[in-house]
């Protein structure tokens, strides 16, 4: 079986080209090509010799992210792919245009298996994690797409990262290594709906990533409601997790909060939020929920979400409320990938 170069660290395929009796510095023209210019191919490294590029394609293998399908939103100029992995499976991806730059949001696994109550990415369950290489190979499909240079990458797409820890960690030191992209550490978010143990252990690396945690609710009765994780990990539990985060590394956190009408955005509920998020040096990002057809759940109209927010506001948490992005195409994670995923199960059915 051919081993999946694009998964070692820039150490690693160092060890494994002289293992094969070359010299060091192949290992970075080959790592070079795979993480900068972005082959896809052992034939388009030219300045290597026809033999060592014979030798690698029959030892190792790039593993193919092929396009589906490319949703362009002619609203705001979001750009949502879908991909087929070299197993069949299939996981989508987010571009989208910033002021700042372009951000990529990419998946961490095909499907998911923490069965939130308002996210089309756990319909289904998880099929497998994603290894470094297909979680890179978003990024860089992304990049040739579109042309241009991705700036900021969130790990906030289909599946949860801290559920396929150890690959995320490979994945996170190549994209941010300086012989690859070499995208800031700053750049990057990982998203996780609250594994506390991996939080730790996260904290531990010392990165300066950003830590986004999925709170979408104030109490624990409330998270357990909307997030079956809450039954492992307490609220309590999570927000010690959080303070121990940023002791270590002193890297803020980003607390996600989808709002849902009448379920999570009362006046009870930011009366919780500022109790808990108020001694913390942390952002609050909320997010009017998108409607997903298999849950009947609604956003709350702009002038309620507004005035959500100025509550919290008023009582100096720092705040925003996210401008819905991609909505005329299936923008919500997990959308695109249900519904070609339920396309083909309809097709096997006839």
């Amino acid at each position: 079986m051919k081993k999946d170069i694009c998964a070692y660290t820039y150490e690693q395929l160092q060890a494994e080209i002289q293992a094969m009796g070359e010299q060091k510095f192949r290992a970075k023209q080959i790592y070079e090509w795979l993480h900068v210019r972005l082959a896809e191919d052992f034939s388009e490294m030219t300045n290597l010799s026809r033999e060592l590029r014979a030798r690698l394609a029959e030892a190792y293998e790039i593993l193919p992210v092929v396009l589906l399908e490319k949703r362009e939103s002619r609203l705001d100029g979001t750009c949502k792919c879908l991909f087929r992995l070299w197993d069949g499976n299939v996981v989508e991806s987010v571009w989208m245009r910033y002021s700042y730059g372009n951000s990529v949001c990419i998946s961490s696994q095909a499907g998911c298996r923490m069965g939130c109550r308002f996210c089309a990415s756990g319909i289904g369950g998880l099929e497998r994690s994603l290894s470094p290489s297909e979680m890179l190979g978003q990024v860089y499909r992304l990049q040739r797409i579109m042309g241009e240079r991705v700036s900021n990458v969130v790990v906030m797409g289909t599946g949860e990262p801290l559920d396929n820890y150890g690959n995320l960690l490979t994945f996170l030191h190549i994209l941010t290594g300086e012989h690859g992209l070499h995208i800031s550490q700053r750049s990057v978010t990982v998203s996780t709906c609250g594994i506390v143990p991996r939080i730790y252990d996260l904290a531990g690396e010392h990165l300066q990533i950003t830590l986004a945690i999925s709170l979408h609710g104030a109490t624990q009765e409330k998270r357990k409601e909307l997030m079956p994780v809450a039954n492992a990990y307490g609220l309590e539990d999570l927000l010690s997790a959080c303070d121990a985060y940023f002791a270590e590394t002193g890297r803020r956190i980003t607390f996600e909060y989808s709002l849902i009408r009448g379920v999570n955005d009362t006046e009870d509920d930011a009366r919780e939020l500022i109790r808990i998020l108020g001694p913390r040096n942390c952002h609050l990002n909320l997010i009017p929920v998108n409607a997903v057809k298999e849950y009947n759940l609604k956003q709350p109209d702009r002038k309620n979400a507004q005035n959500f927010k100025n509550k919290l506001e008023k009582y100096g948490i720092n705040v925003t409320l996210r401008r819905e992005m991609g909505a005329d195409i299936d923008g919500a994670c997990g959308q695109l990938r249900r519904s070609y995923v339920q396309t083909r199960i309809e097709e096997a059915e006839i």
